[in-house]
């Protein structure tokens, strides 16, 4: 299928500096990984965490990056640990919110969207409620957004993504669909492009259905190299897209019947792989290299069975494995879609699956992680439990896990 060149400088070191780790696809070289664990063997060290947050630890250069929101909305964390021993080194309101709107589920939350570390920079992203910069040295400021605006109407989620000393981030709202390119130095706009999408979903009123539900998503792009060039590939509400990331300018849509999508798109080398969300949740395999109006029979292949709404695929070794909300696990053909086997493994799932040392590692809400040798046929490894169940998505860095549950951040290793 070839090598996906992701656009984003990785750290030097084996470090997570973003939702889905340094190659934006759930993958770490790290080696050396425990493969069992419990409360009471593997933590080398647990922290309490206050209020909730399902954003994704970033952890690198020995800090742990998180976010967390009050139950009510009205106060937005930045917070910081040493890697090496759970200290808590920075617990700070970023953001004060007087009229939060109600979340209306138990899916998401005020702090989704995961930190984002570019250098000595890191970026703290809370959707409408505003944007943050600090120095990852020092704690300062650099700079800060609070007027990229749309109604989340479900709570923000997207997470912010880096490419050639810009910041790209989503606002899929129910009123507004947008993507913004800020310059990571300055906070200042790059390029702000609209989504195009053919909504389709007017009452007899002449209003959006259920107050515009169905024009939000809460997707993290990802961008990746094809013939030299880069394309920045995006699931939204009712379609997906190819853009420019240097200019904004879409290249490609592919329309579809989804709403709500919050995976990460990945990446075969030549197909874009993307799920639509609620409404009937399909996997389409998109030719990244499309143009223009992109139709179902222009796609490489699709898949309606054993889709998951939330979690993220992942790929390896031209294999693509799923495991959809309610716990069934799956794995498909990258090149023909085709599936190989799906199997319960038990438990609900928001989290996205991530693989290193030769592992899949899956994250359950109840808090058990299930351990998975990629292949063929389903061959399950260990089953790990820890308390407080996970909304978040796991973190490598060295030879650890950055685990964090709905209450604690653990640091797991042999």
């Amino acid at each position: 299928f070839g090598v996906v060149l992701v656009l984003l400088v990785p750290d030097s070191k084996n470090d997570w500096p973003e939702f889905r780790g340094p190659s934006s696809n759930g993958h770490s070289s790290a080696v050396g990984l425990p493969l069992k664990w419990s409360e009471a063997e593997g933590v080398k060290w647990k922290t309490p965490v206050h209020d909730s947050g399902w954003s994704t630890p970033a952890v690198v250069d020995g800090k742990v990056w998180l976010t967390a929101a009050s139950s009510d909305g009205r106060s937005l964390y930045a917070i910081c640990l040493d890697a090496a021993t759970g200290r808590i080194l920075l617990d700070r309101k970023l953001f004060s919110v007087p009229n939060p709107e109600p979340l209306g589920n138990d899916v998401n939350g005020y702090a989704s969207p995961s930190p984002l570390v570019m250098g000595k920079r890191v970026i703290l992203h809370f959707g409408s409620p505003g944007t943050v910069c600090l120095d990852t040295t020092t704690f300062k400021q650099i700079w800060s957004r609070t007027d990229l605006k749309c109604r989340h109407y479900r709570g923000p989620s997207s997470s912010p993504v880096a490419f050639e000393g810009t910041v790209i981030i989503t606002h899929d709202g129910a009123d507004r669909q947008y993507l913004t390119a800020l310059n990571a130095s300055t906070g200042k706009t790059v390029w702000t492009t609209d989504r195009t999408a053919e909504w389709n979903d007017l009452d007899d009123k002449g209003l959006p259905t259920m107050e515009g539900d169905l024009r939000k998503a809460h997707s993290t792009p990802i961008i990746v190299s094809h013939d030299g060039k880069p394309v920045m590939i995006t699931a939204g509400a009712k379609a997906a897209y190819g853009y420019d990331p240097r200019t904004g300018k879409e290249l490609w849509k592919l329309g579809h019947k989804g709403y709500s999508a919050s995976m990460r798109p990945v990446s075969t080398g030549r197909l874009a792989l993307l799920t639509t969300g609620y409404g009937g949740a399909d996997l389409m395999a998109v030719p990244i290299g499309s143009r223009g109006a992109v139709t179902q029979s222009d796609l490489a292949w699709k898949q309606s069975k054993g889709i998951p709404s939330k979690p993220s695929p992942i790929v390896v070794d031209k294999l693509v494995y799923l495991i959809t909300d309610s716990g069934v696990f799956s794995c498909l053909d990258a090149k023909t879609g085709e599936q190989v086997y799906s199997e319960r493994v038990g438990g609900r799932f928001s989290a996205s699956p991530v693989y290193a040392d030769g592992r899949l590692f899956l994250c359950s809400e109840d808090g058990k992680t299930t351990v998975i040798r990629p292949g063929r046929k389903l061959e399950v490894l260990a089953e790990n439990v820890l308390q407080g169940g996970f909304m978040s998505s796991p973190a490598i860095s060295g030879k650890a896990l950055f685990l964090r549950t709905r209450t604690h951040v653990y640091r797991i290793e042999k």
